[in-house]
């Protein structure tokens, strides 16, 4: 569900037209929207509610500060894989008491910082980072608490390049390894054991998967919990959403995965361990709850092709790219025929991969027309860059009737100030 839909023939988000925030701020643009924050991970909080458990926000699929700041106001938790995103969610006005620091790479300075900030706990995803973490504890003299993502072996189904719970994956330690090296990492007297996790991958749209996973792991959650008074298992995140047909699916519940299946999934695994639960979801909150506009400059006719021309670029929104993801793309003003034709939405950087949309039947649209993708409020601010020298774009987070610019349009000046 979420707060975008056609008012009058007019694409608003909540209660404001669109087409006034592309007038006043200039596309490209993200746009957000507070209430579907909001909505969606109270929505989920909720499902949980008859057990122990914390939503972490997976800060990586939105990290814009103000975001952050909506959800630590509602009372959210944070899972974070960088010494970078543990300043924004302090910066936001979060605690560092209620971050889990994953990630395969942590360097010594980000372990530093994190212990002086104090997390709730380093999720190790091997043994030599796990006694970096003792190592940087005894230096300092403090405990630190630890967990470990396990590796259950279990095929997502999704893309290749969100899988993250097989054998052949970077992420975690082995399944059939974890009891060992959980006891080698209990003798570390400068560790605490707190909990375990895992992680199978993105973008799910079925239960069985995770219905699966937590089959696999809850028995060895029990045998920590016995032999290590672990407090926590986290389950991870990877709730899918709408995508192709997000603008219809609006106000539909039942679209991508609901909270509610999934609850009604793996909490009778869960329940029984006594555990504290923790759930990584990131795309779930933030997914739907955002749009980039975009103008159209050309519309180009080949004997084989037609091409809209916008400009916004595969920096902006690099996930059809990289992921092969089908955003849905509608006009701001609703067309008044049912006619569509198929073109390819792309945009102005020198690369074949910078496209929006292939062979997507659209209305006919002509130069100076804006469209919004939708499902930009993740992996697309967080993931943009600079390439062909474009700057990094606004963005604007509407509550009600009102909206106001959380980041404003990076300057050249910006862009090149850090080069000599």
């Amino acid at each position: 569900m979420h707060s975008f839909s056609y008012k009058n023939g007019r694409l608003v988000c909540e209660g404001v037209d669109l087409a006034a925030i592309a007038d006043a701020v200039g596309t490209p643009v993200y746009v957000y929207s507070a209430e579907t924050i909001f909505s969606h991970y109270r929505r989920l909080d909720a499902a949980f509610s008859g057990m122990p458990h914390h939503v972490c926000y997976a800060v990586k699929a939105n990290s814009n500060v103000s975001v952050l700041r909506l959800l630590a106001q509602a009372g959210a938790r944070f899972d974070i894989v960088s010494g970078g995103e543990l300043q924004r969610v302090l910066r936001a006005g979060g605690s560092a008491e209620n971050v889990t620091f994953a990630g395969v790479g942590k360097s010594r300075r980000e372990i530093v910082e994190a212990l002086d900030a104090g997390v709730y706990c380093f999720v190790a995803e091997s043994e030599p980072e796990v006694e970096r973490i003792a190592e940087v504890a005894r230096e300092k003299g403090v405990v630190a608490p630890v967990a470990f993502r396990i590796n259950p072996d279990v095929d997502a189904k999704t893309h290749a390049h969100i899988t993250t719970g097989t054998k052949q994956s970077k992420f975690g330690i082995a399944f059939d390894d974890a009891l060992a090296i959980y006891e080698r990492a209990s003798r570390h007297k400068h560790l605490r054991i707190r909990g375990v996790q895992m992680h199978i991958g993105s973008q799910i749209t079925t239960t069985q998967p995770f219905v699966e996973a937590v089959e696999k792991v809850a028995p060895l959650a029990a045998q920590l919990k016995s032999r290590y008074g672990i407090e926590f298992f986290s389950v991870g995140g990877g709730l899918g959403i709408a995508y192709e047909n997000a603008l219809a699916s609006g106000n539909d519940p039942e679209a991508g995965i609901s909270p509610e299946a999934y609850a009604a999934a793996v909490c009778p695994l869960l329940e029984p361990l006594g555990l504290k639960i923790l759930f990584e979801p990131g795309r779930f909150i933030v997914g739907n709850a955002g749009v980039l506009l975009a103008t159209v400059e050309y519309v180009k006719t080949t004997p084989s092709k037609t091409f809209i021309i916008t400009d916004t670029a595969m920096n902006d929104l690099i996930r059809p790219a990289l992921y092969d993801s089908k955003h849905e793309i509608v006009p701001l003003v609703e067309s008044s025929t049912t006619e569509r034709s198929p073109v390819d939405i792309v945009g102005p950087i020198c690369e074949s991969s910078d496209f929006l949309a292939k062979n997507r039947p659209m209305p006919a649209v002509v130069a100076g027309d804006r469209l919004a993708v939708m499902s930009a409020g993740a992996y697309s601010a967080s993931m943009s860059s600079t390439y062909n020298s474009r700057p990094l774009l606004p963005e604007v987070l509407v509550e009600g009737d009102r909206w106001r610019i959380i980041r404003r349009r990076q300057t050249f000046d910006e862009m090149v100030g850090l080069e000599t």
